[in-house]
């Protein structure tokens, strides 16, 4: 039988939320007329769907043999494929992919590559459009480098958006990471941008629509 798995970030959220709603229906149906109760149910039901469609936490499993193959850490639309510079770890040019998340996205995140967490840093800051450019470096936003078995560096940036007020980052220094875990959780819009070495072989381009932990967006150089 399926159903709807909600992500640990979501149920206290989702709990909180319904035993306000059921006190606000209770009351509601005490003291105003069947009409206008009805009316709240109906808006209810409706937020709980939204919320509840917004935690989910779809299973994915993927078998990749290549290790130097990188999967989409998220859900959403590629917003950039372009050389730039990376200032804030690398301190120069590297291969920029970022995909934004809109609210009606999963907004889990994944680890790209299996490796090691060589840094993890909170910035925080603006919550402007997130497919903005100057949303990367402005927004409030978590930086993660992971090195993967044969020493390359890849830089995952969680950013903020407009809506987004939190966000969620599980690696932290030293952490060995895989393939098929979480990297983290994003809240009500938002982007991740990805940093590749200029050799990287990348498999995306602007446009293009992804699915966290599922599609392969580049190849690393070994």
């Amino acid at each position: 039988m399926r159903y709807i798995r909600i992500h640990k970030e979501g149920r206290i959220i989702l709990g909180s939320l319904l035993l306000i709603l059921l006190l606000l229906n209770l009351f509601i149906y005490v003291k105003y007329q069947l009409i206008v109760f009805t009316v709240n149910i109906v808006i209810s039901a409706f937020l709980l769907f939204f919320f509840a469609y917004f935690f989910r936490d779809p299973r994915r499993r993927v078998v990749i043999d290549d290790q130097s193959l990188v999967v989409a850490p998220a859900d959403g639309t590629i917003v950039v494929v372009e050389p730039t510079e990376e200032n804030e770890y690398f301190g120069d040019k590297r291969i920029q992919v970022s995909i934004f998340m809109s609210i009606f996205n999963v907004h889990a995140n994944w680890v790209p590559v299996k490796g090691k967490v060589l840094k993890t840093v909170h910035h925080s800051g603006r919550h402007i459009a997130a497919f903005l450019p100057k949303s990367s470096t402005e927004n409030e936003r978590s930086t993660v480098v992971i090195e993967t078995t044969f020493n390359t560096q890849i830089l995952v940036r969680q950013i903020a958006g407009a809506l987004a007020r939190r966000i969620v980052t599980y690696a932290h220094t030293g952490k060995e990471c895989h393939i098929n875990e979480h990297l983290g959780f994003i809240k009500f819009g938002s982007r991740v941008d990805i940093y590749f070495p200029l050799d990287a072989e990348i498999f995306v381009q602007v446009g293009d629509m992804t699915v966290g932990n599922e599609t392969i967006i580049a190849r690393l150089n070994e």
